[in-house]
């Protein structure tokens, strides 16, 4: 009965060690690394682990690839299908990693003895791991890893902490993956071993890497703070110097009593000893220049000298800071009124800009960047502000910008007469001009209707645009004039605002013009108040509808006005029988209604005119 209550006892502390140690990482403060494995560098493979490391075959991955159940260590995972990646070692340089193809039977594949360490203290270790197997190999459907890790006591037969990864699937690229596990040593026990067995089973994938094997303390979160609660100060050096208030607060997660020693540190690298500081509050001397605070803390005071037995709080930083030199000017800025732009300065990192209306004063336009955005012409003034401390400098930097006004122009609209050219303005002078003729003068002549546009930059670079529309107006083209007795009309074959005039001085709007004597005239005819004037000569033939030879002196002859000038010239006269009864090629000629010497009757006579290639007919009336 005894035998089984020890028995059963037993089972429940390793079912509850098994139970309460998953995978996890410190919750706490870590020490410094107690041990390191990266597995060294260089273009060789191996040497292979020391003997006792694993149960697995070493090859040499230069001529030869494990196959399942073997491993190399090397700088390349170039087997296979894998993926070819690097180890994980930061700033390695042909670093290497443990490479392993896990065996068709699970099992352990390495185990480490980790010495140095401290009797009931707790540990973190962790460990970096890849899976090697791109997710398109093996159809899509390869092993995953599964990783256990298990420490130890040092005669292997504690468990005292042991943690899965579960299956670790294939992924489309290499993705090295971090796993820890914490864990306390016994009673005068100083080391561990470290055991990591494959869950996974043999065939296409469970193909891994392993790098970065490390083990530290791990204590308590212990934070620091001062009598503010600040974690951290920066001042001004004309502040300085100051002395800060530091308290050390563990939180009881890992230590149940807390042993602490003071340190300091002038470039958080190397840190010294505070001799006599080992209470949980600090007051330091007057600080002139940044330094960092941090507290070792162990369990017992006699931890606190071994580096393995310790963990190590937050960095309280006291930062002094310069004052910061004036930002330096990035030049004026000259700019075209169509944009929007600023003034920039140069500044140190680690320091902000702020601009302002004035070198002494005035108003914050705007805080916290070297650019200060404006569309408004002025000068600006710039001073740099340490983003710690919030040190300004003693004095500003004025940078000034100019929006210089864009060219004036104005579009037009324009008559260009046909036949004729037009000259086009781009008005601005001393500039120059982009038509889109492909022309480059201030000037151009066009001949031809449409949209012409010039693009004038004056001398401070300034564009602006402007169209000129050019619209033709079709010249007057004359077709006849014609005669109406006294009057006549001139036609034209085409229609617009035309005017007319007889002597090119006087124009009218009616093409019509009355009570005109016979004989050679010019009708001037032209687009109104615009286009040139078409000239078009004519003769006014004047036929006299009636006439009176009764001897009294007054119309007694039927006499043609308007053919002296005409070379070609015949006229017929016919009375209702159409019988000839005069006819004549005689300018000068007129006929006194005689016919053979006798007087005719009063009637209609009718008359045929030829004068050049042109037959005018018609009637006329003799009266008694």
């Amino acid at each position: 009965m005894r035998t089984h209550l020890l028995f059963s006892l037993a089972f429940i502390i390793l079912f509850l060690q098994k139970s309460n140690a998953q995978l996890g990482f410190c919750n706490g403060n870590s020490g410094e690394p107690i041990f390191t494995e990266t597995f060294g560098t260089g273009v060789q493979d191996g040497p292979p682990l020391p003997a006792g490391t694993t149960t697995y075959n070493y090859v040499n991955g230069g001529p030869l690839e494990p196959i399942d159940g073997n491993y190399t260590i090397s700088s390349s995972t170039n087997f296979f299908d894998w993926f070819n990646t690097n180890d994980h070692t930061p700033n390695d340089i042909n670093g290497k990693a443990l490479i392993v193809n896990a065996s068709f039977t699970p099992g352990e594949f390495f185990r480490r003895t980790i010495g140095g360490l401290c009797e009931n203290t707790s540990y973190e270790f962790s460990s970096w791991m890849i899976n090697l197997l791109p997710s398109s190999s093996c159809g899509g459907n390869g092993i995953p890893i599964n990783v256990r890790f298990q420490i130890w006591d040092n005669t292997d037969t504690n468990l005292l902490a042991t943690g899965d990864t579960g299956s670790i699937f294939s992924k489309s690229s290499a993705t090295w993956e971090q796993y820890g596990l914490v864990f306390q040593t016994l009673s005068g026990q100083t080391s561990v071993i470290l055991k990591m067995l494959n869950n996974g089973v043999g065939g296409c994938g469970n193909d891994l890497a392993i790098d970065d094997i490390v083990f530290k303390t791990c204590g308590d979160r212990i934070s620091l703070a001062d009598a503010a609660n600040n974690t951290n100060i920066a001042i001004c050096e004309e502040n300085a110097p100051i002395s800060v208030d530091l308290n050390a607060t563990p939180d009881f997660s890992i230590y149940s009593t807390h042993a602490y020693q003071w340190q300091e540190s002038i470039d958080g690298i190397t840190w010294t000893d505070i001799t006599g500081e080992t209470n949980q509050t600090f007051v330091s001397p007057l600080i002139s220049n940044t330094t960092s605070y941090r507290v070792k803390v162990a369990e017992d005071p006699i931890n606190l000298s071994n580096v393995n037995c310790s963990a190590i709080s937050d960095i309280f930083a006291v930062v002094i800071e310069e004052k910061p030199m004036p930002p330096v000017s990035l030049g004026n800025v000259s700019l075209c009124a169509d944009v929007v732009g600023g003034v920039s300065v140069s500044i140190p990192n680690g320091t902000s800009a702020n601009w302002y209306d004035a070198p002494v004063g005035g108003n914050l336009l705007q805080a916290g960047s070297p650019f200060y955005e404006t569309s408004v012409s002025g000068t600006y003034y710039a001073e740099v502000v340490t983003e710690l401390a919030g040190c300004i400098s003693d004095s500003r930097t004025a940078v000034s910008i100019i929006y210089n006004d864009l060219p004036v122009l104005e579009d037009e609209t324009l008559i260009l007469c046909e036949g004729e050219s037009l000259v086009l303005s781009a008005d601005l002078s001393n500039a120059s001009y982009a038509w889109n003729t492909s022309e480059n003068t201030r000037e151009i002549t066009i001949s031809l209707p449409g949209t012409y546009i010039v693009t004038v930059t004056d001398t401070n670079g300034c564009s602006a645009s402007k169209a000129i529309e050019v619209s033709q107006i079709d010249i007057p083209v004359v077709d006849s004039v014609v005669s109406d007795h006294r009057d006549l009309t001139i036609v034209a074959q085409n229609t617009g605002d035309f005017e007319y005039s007889l002597d090119g001085f006087f124009y009218q709007d009616s093409p019509q013009f009355q009570n005109l004597l016979g004989g050679t005239y010019t009708a001037f005819v032209r687009v109104k108040n615009f286009c040139g004037t078409v000239r078009f000569p004519f003769v006014h033939l004047v036929i006299p509808r009636f006439f009176t030879p009764n001897g009294d002196g007054i119309n007694d002859y039927f006499i043609l006005e308007g053919i002296e000038v005409s070379g070609d010239f015949e006229i017929s006269i016919f009375d209702r029988t159409s019988k000839l009864i005069a006819q004549s090629n005689r300018q000068d000629y007129s006929w006194n209604g005689t016919f053979n010497g006798r007087p005719l009757p009063a009637s209609d006579y009718w008359y045929s005119i030829k004068i050049g290639d042109n037959l005018f007919k018609g009637h006329f009336a003799l009266k008694r």
